[in-house]
């Protein structure tokens, strides 16, 4: 084929390609077509290694050579690195997830917090059976802690010594038992739905006891501040695991093995938002919830964290396609 034969015939997919490229290199909205580009990319890298091969004239090789170079920084190069990739997957990819997996959240959400109502429930009436969930070392925890007569701020401090103790403990504890939920997952799923609904017994009825036997007050100033992203987050690590389980039952045409592989894969980004709400929570519980603020202000701050746990769930990222 004669060079002006070959331009001509390519000529109106360079042009194509290089207002594709110059679209995507202003970092706007993406121009339309723009998942094109890979294709379009090898196409131009076969027309710059036939220009080259049959030797054709240095302007035509150096225009393709310059368009596969700008094609290349797109496709390769890291666009969003460190916290750029932090901000995108709080601000628009984990909500989005979350909703896309509507039904694993709501099934998760059952697990944990049905048997948390009904401990508070049966604290109210007969509390021989909370203590008979909770066993006699949570039992004298709590009585510690909460007492009537006990300072919950204090007995707190003495015990880990300064806020960053307390923060650290809570953050080991916590993303712990995130863990476990998520782990259980591998077996069919039932260890996750084990794990959720003894922890909503556990907290439930330690919820209950120290409504019911202690000082309630001092307990619910003390959990309000920090309940939403910790129990978010256990939800959330709870969907994770439910996914798990999913890939090991429904493996369609995948081994087993390679199902739990992808479904993993898939479960990743529930893990690490989950991970990231109980950081959060493991902060607000070292920094703040042991503060001797008034209760109207603790209660506030917990509405507040509530709500915007809400907001964000429901409203944040919408549109990120």
């Amino acid at each position: 084929m004669k060079e002006a034969d070959f331009e001509a015939r390519r000529e109106k997919a360079w042009q194509e390609f290089e207002q594709l490229v110059s679209g995507l290199e202003k970092r706007g909205p993406a121009p339309q077509g723009a998942q094109e580009l890979p294709r379009k990319f090898r196409e131009l890298c076969a027309d710059l290694a036939l220009a080259s091969h049959r030797m054709y004239r240095s302007a035509t090789i150096e225009r393709l050579n310059t368009l596969v170079i700008r094609g290349y920084k797109l496709l390769y190069r890291q666009r969003r690195e460190g916290w750029d990739r932090v901000v995108r997957f709080v601000g628009q990819d984990f909500p989005a997830i979350v909703r896309s997996e509507a039904r694993l959240f709501w099934l998760s959400s059952l697990l944990f917090w049905v048997p948390f109502f009904a401990m508070l429930m049966i604290a109210s009436r007969d509390l021989d059976w909370v203590r008979a969930i909770l066993g006699p070392d949570q039992v004298i925890a709590m009585e510690s802690m909460y007492g009537r007569e006990s300072d919950s701020i204090s007995a707190m401090r003495s015990e880990y010594g300064s806020n960053f103790a307390m923060f650290g403990y809570y953050i080991w504890n916590n993303i712990g038992i995130d863990f476990r939920i998520f782990a259980g997952g591998i077996v069919a799923g039932l260890g996750t739905v084990f794990y959720l609904v003894y922890n909503g017994l556990l907290i439930g009825g330690s919820a209950g006891y120290a409504s019911y036997a202690c000082d309630g007050s001092a307990f619910w100033t003390f959990v309000a501040g920090h309940s939403a992203p910790e129990l978010i987050g256990m939800v959330v690590a709870g969907m994770a695991g439910m996914k798990l389980g999913v890939g090991v039952l429904r493996p369609g045409r995948m081994s087993r093995s390679r199902s739990l592989a992808a479904a993993a894969k898939g479960a990743l980004p529930l893990i690490y938002g989950a991970g990231a709400l109980t950081a959060l929570a493991a902060v607000i519980e070292g920094f703040w919830s042991a503060q001797e603020f008034p209760a109207m202000v603790k209660y506030g701050f917990g509405a507040v964290m509530w709500a915007m746990h809400g907001v964000y769930f429901l409203r944040v990222g919408r549109g990120r396609a």
